[in-house]
């Protein structure tokens, strides 16, 4: 039985960029290209008509830039899963991104494996991303007050579908691994991203880790002064 093909829309300014990525995604197995933008103004009236699963947006676009498009078309599309495509690792303007409801990045010089890999890894639940900018998106999540509170407010069945979150599986897998349904861990992830005023699991994994990382090293010093 042949699987469903992974619908992916393009946003980028560079002519050549943009047709090289169309023609990768086209000629992988699994893949479609359903829409191609030049601008964020395209994106934003094409992409809810094509409804595509994935969408490769240039981080940096002409007039509005990819961040806000991300975080409008967030509203427009919530099921979409967008990586940002950038020349540099910029860890400021990637945070920025993920925070607009991004799920990873992809750096344009990656190779057509790379790419591909990305796709099909976000379509699957996971985010695509260096262990250098994620421990920086860390550092940053670290610094926010009511991180460990907000972890705290979880249910010991939310803790364990963010814990698999956080190791890369996908609902389906952590519906399995539970014993439940997928609905249920659908049902689990709306109530964590509510408690952690978060928008998708990429965000939600990454307080998750920073809320837990505190909360250990709060109870370290606990034990030394004890």
């Amino acid at each position: 039985m042949t699987e469903p093909l992974i619908k992916v829309a393009v946003v980028e300014d560079n002519k050549t960029t943009r047709e090289g990525l169309e023609s990768i995604i086209n000629l992988a197995a699994g893949c479609r290209c359903v829409c191609v933008c030049p601008t964020a103004e395209d994106a934003l009236r094409l992409l809810p008509k094509h409804q595509p699963e994935v969408v490769l947006m240039d981080i940096q676009l002409p007039n509005m830039s990819g961040v806000e498009c991300t975080a409008r078309l967030k509203e427009l599309m919530p099921a979409a899963q967008i990586i940002m495509v950038t020349v540099y690792e910029d860890p400021e303007r990637i945070f920025q991104a993920l925070r607009s409801g991004a799920c990873g990045y992809l750096l344009k010089r990656a190779v057509p494996e790379q790419i591909i890999t990305a796709i099909r890894d976000v379509h699957q639940g996971g985010a695509p991303m260096s262990g250098e900018i994620a421990r920086k998106v860390i550092r940053q999540f670290q610094n926010q007050a009511a991180t460990t509170e907000a972890v705290d407010h979880l249910s010991a069945r939310e803790r364990e579908v963010l814990e698999l979150v956080v190791h890369g599986f996908a609902n389906k897998e952590i519906a399995e691994r539970m014993s439940v349904s997928v609905e249920a861990v659908r049902w689990h992830l709306k109530n964590i991203y509510h408690k952690l005023h978060v928008h998708t699991r990429t965000e939600a994994a990454l307080k998750f880790r920073a809320g837990s990382h505190l909360e250990t090293n709060a109870q370290r010093t606990d034990s030394r002064t004890t």
